[in-house]
């Protein structure tokens, strides 16, 4: 297989530059993954890089090259196609929710 040196920006990983196995089309994942062992021996955490083109050609604008970008949010964007009419991710904020109590299905006795 073939394999590139990809840069990495941002995050723990800035600046370090790692040989990425390319699939078959020629590019690199659209997503890196790099898991980090916890140094108590509990669960490892996961460092997540998007993929990005590193600059474009004059003439025809195509990619000629590709680099990896920290994603803080650690989502990826992995999750299949984003169509126009998809709902976006909901965001929990605990701050302005309100706290409704479980569920529950309201009875005839109440009211």
């Amino acid at each position: 297989m073939k394999s590139q040196d990809t840069p990495f920006e941002g995050g723990p990983m800035d600046g370090r530059v790692l040989p990425v196995l390319l699939g078959m089309t020629g590019h690199p994942p659209k997503t890196y993954r790099i898991p980090v062992p916890d140094p108590a021996g509990g669960k490892p955490t996961v460092l997540v890089y998007r993929r990005v083109p590193r600059g474009q050609s004059k003439r025809l604008g195509l990619a000629q090259g590709w680099k990896y970008e920290y994603d803080p949010t650690g989502k990826g964007g992995g999750g299949g196609p984003k169509w126009p009419w998809s709902k976006p991710d909901p965001v929990p904020d605990q701050a302005s929710a309100p706290d409704t109590g479980p569920l529950r299905k309201p009875d005839d006795t109440d009211g």
